[in-house]
């Protein structure tokens, strides 16, 4: 854990900021891009479900492994970045609200989530009469196709929601703060990179991520709460991975086949894959 009042301490932040990011570009770059094109030639399903299983263990390691480093190291400078983002009107309205009534505010969470949950299920059941759903970014590979890739999908969903918040929405942009000490170049520092890193879904992608991202931040910083961004990032991949398979393509029906061609007209998804 480095001090906020060390003088060394955003040299030391500004190495392991460098270090991170050129780690996670050079991945995004290099190893994304190079296995997403590998899977979309997979048509077995037993070669999707371990790329599936190397892509969960990989989040977790990379991510998830990357937000306990991060966070604690700088475990102390949270409050302060949290004050500065204060500073700014809508947040400290929103938060003073939240602390004037407890009982409204988890009211607001939740009907965010109802809203979202309900949101996405209306869209997904009007589209169940068409042959596939606008997507956002070269994603439509990545939808499960049977039931044992169902479960991928699931669990890929949920780790994303967890590991994908806790470092770009509060990891990456307090580390950024505590090299800059600015929590705007924090927040579009972090919001830059999770856009980035969406690469191998093309342009489209990087850019309706990026928006999902900025999204989500709003939600973090209003509530003063990440359960509820990992809550609802977790939701919208679920709504991608899990709900559009199974109302639109029907993939729980779909027997589990060693080798299973690709169906013609697979449906693409109307939200990138975050």
């Amino acid at each position: 854990m480095l001090s906020p009042t060390s003088p060394s301490t955003p040299f030391l932040l500004g190495v392991v900021l460098a270090a991170l990011i050129g780690l996670l570009v050079l991945r995004a770059l290099r190893k994304d891009r190079r296995e997403y094109r590998m899977f979309k030639r997979y048509r077995s399903t037993l070669k999707r479900q371990r790329m599936y299983r190397k892509w969960l263990l990989d989040s977790l390691v990379t991510f998830g492994g990357s937000s306990v480093v991060v966070l604690a190291l700088v475990w102390q400078h949270i409050p302060l970045f949290l004050d500065d983002v204060n500073g700014y009107g809508w947040v400290a309205q929103a938060r003073m609200a939240s602390a004037d009534s407890a009982g409204l505010a988890a009211g607001v969470i939740a009907g965010i989530l109802v809203v979202v949950v309900v949101g996405m299920v209306l869209v997904i059941f009007a589209a169940r009469g068409v042959d596939a759903v606008p997507a956002i970014g070269d994603i439509q590979a990545l939808l499960p196709r049977n039931r044992a890739e169902l479960r991928y999908g699931a669990a890929l969903s949920i780790n994303a929601g967890i590991v994908e918040e806790a470092l770009f929405r509060l990891a990456v942009p307090v580390l950024v703060f505590g090299v800059t000490g600015s929590s705007a170049l924090a927040i579009a520092g972090s919001l830059a990179l999770f856009g980035a890193l969406h690469v191998y879904q093309g342009l489209a992608g990087v850019i309706g991520s990026a928006v999902i991202g900025v999204l989500l931040m709003v939600l973090y910083l209003a509530t003063g709460s990440i359960l509820a961004a990992m809550a609802v990032h977790a939701l919208i991949d679920l709504r991608s991975l899990v709900l559009i398979p199974i109302v639109v393509y029907k993939a729980h029906r779909q027997p589990v086949k060693p080798t299973s061609p690709s169906p013609p007209g697979s449906p693409g998804l109307s939200v990138p894959l975050l």
